[in-house]
């Protein structure tokens, strides 16, 4: 999922948002701060049903979309998945990460072929409560939302992001994607059968598959694959991404583009129950404490949007926000030595968790850019400038892992002698040595190049000026784009960008995640280098219809040797999260594939204790 350093006014029954994605609205200063305090409210206990326990999360970006089909980064998927929830998911307390019935009553039955799963739906789901349904209640989750759903990304006219998951997989949904070309927007019979999609009643889903493909299980945990109901998308039209209406334990109650996201309780949410087993150190740890209660927890999840590092830290500090990453600039702050915490900190009950992210980033090169696509010596400069080490110590303090191919550390098939091969190191004198020959390739001067990042805030420009500097080092010229999240989602899927810093966390345990970046027909997303060779092709073709095993991890390690050797990207760092979170915070365990834990289909675990909260707030506010 693309991913990088990637506000409630109180207007009765109204959601504002803009009118494209890259529309803005402006709204009097007043009534945002007045939100802002808002959120700040004392809360009470819900056993007595006078105030409303809500967990108070953060965002780093504005949404573009709350649309399943569409949310293709980390900030749009922390908020839909605690609205939609899909067929699986992980355990919230397993390890390693085991897939679990949600929508589903049971795991699929699969034939023996491997192309034909037959999936049980639950038969106690409902959807939100909203007007787009005759009576304003929400109706019962049928097998043929799930068709519905799959059968919107496959339609041409609605432009999903999300069409390079299913194409080429089920069987007759590309001939459907075809039929859409012929009609007019909002004309596609979504009626029409596509063999590979039946229902076989209301509660039984059945997939047929063009060939095997072993991962889409787990691909039934992703948010895109989400149900949705067509009366919401027929009520709401082209403004269904900000009226979204999911099965999940939080339903959208307002939202503030640019400034705050608020969700309520699903009073019908289906028969859920905190897990009843962990792995050894769970229970010592007091993630047991709740087994086999209904879910959630809270009341309320807000989400508000502070773009700044320092904001968003002092809001935790003063116990405003529940939880949050360290800013680059406050590590010094919170570490004394090693991973030991300044003790001021253990005073107050903040804790701390860290781990690894199975996530790589990179400097892009559009491989269609005249100065960049066909002068490989010049990708080869750029890359070997960057001192990655010298990044890490800069913006995580020293945290992290030096970035030398895209297969994360915390993934089979890494290689830690990958370096000795790659591109992506640093070496002054092998830039200068590439240099040289990027020059007779260019046939003169090198000509000033762009540099784009999402993101406006004062990290993201000084990562990006750190890059510049690197590329300076060497004699050439960049300068510097800095884009609001929406709009830098929308140039690289237009391929409007030169180079630009971006990077991709695993959607689920498997390189293949990484590997489906390089396949040529993912351009332009998710393969937002518009790279292409016929090998990486062949291997990521053969890899998916392939189980886990040594021949395939060796497979797309060989795939690794060779994107390598193209430079389509400067790999730059694996990301290492340390994640702050306040005493009164229970149940939080760190999801390696759930990103930061701002939501993320987690928030229905977590447990408030709202008077432990008023006291912290009393004494540091």
């Amino acid at each position: 999922m693309t991913d990088f350093c990637s506000y409630r006014k109180d207007i009765k029954n109204a959601a504002h948002r803009p009118k494209s994605g890259r529309g803005i609205l402006f709204y009097p200063i007043f009534s945002v701060m007045g939100a802002i305090f808002l959120f700040g409210c004392k809360e009470k206990s819900s056993e007595n049903q006078s105030e409303p326990i809500v967990l108070q999360q953060r965002l780093r970006a504005r949404i573009q979309t709350l649309d399943p089909m569409d949310v293709r980064d980390t900030t749009g998927t922390c908020v839909a998945s605690d609205i939609f929830d899909t067929l699986y998911d992980y355990d919230y307390l397993k390890r390693p990460y085991q897939l679990i019935p949600v929508l589903a009553s049971a795991m699929p039955t699969i034939s023996d072929d491997g192309k034909c799963y037959t999936i049980p739906i639950r038969r106690d789901v409902y959807f939100h409560d909203d007007k787009c349904f005759p009576d304003g209640g929400g109706r019962l989750l049928k097998a043929q939302d799930f068709i519905f759903a799959w059968k919107r990304i496959a339609d041409i006219k609605t432009r999903s992001v999300s069409w390079w998951i299913l194409s080429h997989r089920i069987v007759g949904l590309d001939e459907f994607r075809e039929y859409s070309k012929t009609c007019e927007p909002g004309k596609v019979d979504y009626d029409r059968p596509v063999e590979g999609l039946k229902a076989l009643d209301d509660y039984t889903l059945q997939v047929g598959l063009i060939r095997p493909w072993p991962q889409f299980i787990f691909w039934m945990a992703y948010i895109a694959t989400a149900p949705v109901a067509r009366e919401a998308v027929e009520y709401y039209g082209p403004e269904i991404g900000f009226h979204p209406l999911g099965t999940g334990a939080f339903k959208v109650d307002r939202w503030l583009s640019g400034a705050f996201v608020e969700a309520s309780r699903h009073p019908r949410y289906h028969n859920v129950a905190y897990p009843s087993e962990g792995e050894p150190g769970d229970a010592e740890a007091g993630l047991l404490a709740d087994a086999g209660k209904p879910l959630p927890f809270v009341d309320k999840v807000a989400w508000r949007i502070v773009i700044e590092d320092q904001p968003r830290w002092r809001l935790f500090l003063k116990g405003i926000i529940d939880l949050t990453s360290i800013p680059k600039d406050n590590f010094g702050q919170v570490f004394t030595a090693g991973l030991q915490m300044n003790e001021e900190f253990t005073r107050r009950g903040i804790r701390m968790t860290t781990f690894d992210e199975p996530c790589t980033f990179w400097v892009s090169f559009n491989m269609n850019d005249p100065v960049l696509g066909q002068n490989k010596p010049l990708r080869q400069a750029i890359s070997f400038s960057i001192d990655r080490k010298r990044f890490l110590q800069i913006f995580f303090d020293g945290r992290g892992h030096e970035a030398f191919g895209f297969i994360p550390p915390v993934m089979p098939g890494y290689d830690p002698n990958i370096i000795a091969i790659s591109n992506s190191r640093y070496d002054l004198a092998k830039a200068n040595e590439c240099l040289t020959e990027a020059l007779k390739v260019a046939g003169g001067k090198i000509p000033r190049m762009r540099l784009a990042i999402g993101g406006q805030d004062s990290t993201n420009r000084q990562m990006c000026q750190y890059i510049q500097r690197c590329i300076s080092s060497i004699g050439l010229e960049t300068e510097i784009e800095l884009f609001d999240w929406p709009t830098f989602l929308e140039k690289m899927r237009k391929g409007d960008m030169q180079m630009f810093i971006a990077g991709w966390t695993a959607d689920y345990p498997d390189v293949e995640s990484f590997l489906q970046l390089f396949y040529s027909k993912n351009i332009p997303y998710p393969n937002e280098f518009a790279y292409s060779n016929p090998r990486v092709d062949a291997i990521f073709e053969k890899i998916s219809t392939m189980p886990d095993c040594p021949e395939r991890t060796a497979l797309y390690c060989e795939a690794q040797k060779i994107v390598n050797e193209d430079v389509p990207c400067a790999f730059t760092f694996h990301r290492s999260n340390f994640i702050m979170y306040h005493k009164w915070v229970k149940n939080l365990k760190p999801n390696s594939y759930k990103n930061e834990m701002a939501g993320w289909g987690m928030s229905k675990y977590y447990r408030i204790d709202p008077q432990k909260r008023e006291e912290y707030q009393r004494k540091y506010r």
